[in-house]
């Protein structure tokens, strides 16, 4: 193995192996990469998603959220995004929760949701998929006129394919006239 004289003939050390020699790494002890100088790459919030990942960098969230917490963890509560019956119109409820909704991704513009829309079985399968598609518009529209970039948003319906309520029940029907929001990357 070739070497250099002050460690008698041996190579210089590289006691965590991550290919970067003790005498360059700052982090000797540590597996690193070359461009944080032989150190671990940055996770500044200790959630485990290294911060060149991580769209909440300072918030601890979930590798699934791409480091951001829930939405639920900010106070918002996507139940209360609720529509008219058989129409893709806000409740009065829903613009409420909706604007803590853009109040929360103004403060992180790193984040991107994905809407997805969702209605009761009431009519046709066919006409619940777009029903659904015109209620996840509806969110984003309302999201874009509070000062949310489009850009930041993609929306998608699931018709009446995933109730999370009893359909015979009002209540239930009710709770299927959602939209859920996930983080997107």
């Amino acid at each position: 193995m070739p070497g250099v004289a002050r460690y008698k003939g041996c190579p210089v050390p590289d006691s965590d192996k991550d290919g970067i020699n003790d005498e360059e790494d700052k982090c000797p002890n540590e597996y690193g990469v070359a461009r944080y100088q032989g150190c671990p790459v940055p996770d500044t919030d200790g959630d485990g998603v290294n911060d060149e990942e991580d769209k909440c960098p300072t918030e601890k969230g979930l590798p699934e959220n791409f480091g951001c917490p829930q939405l639920e963890d900010y106070k918002f509560d996507a139940r209360k995004v609720q529509f008219v019956t058989g129409s893709a119109q806000l409740t009065k409820p829903a613009m409420t929760e909706l604007d803590k909704g853009a109040q929360i991704l103004k403060a992180h513009p790193a984040i991107n949701i994905s809407i997805e829309g969702h209605t009761d079985n009431t009519g046709t399968a066919a006409g619940n998929q777009k029903l659904s598609e015109k209620r996840a518009a509806a969110v984003k529209n309302y999201l874009v006129k509070k000062g949310i970039g489009a850009d930041r948003m993609v929306t998608s319906g699931y018709g009446q394919t995933k109730p999370v309520g009893d359909n015979k029940k009002s209540t239930g029907r009710a709770a299927n006239r959602r939209v859920e929001f996930k983080i997107a990357k």
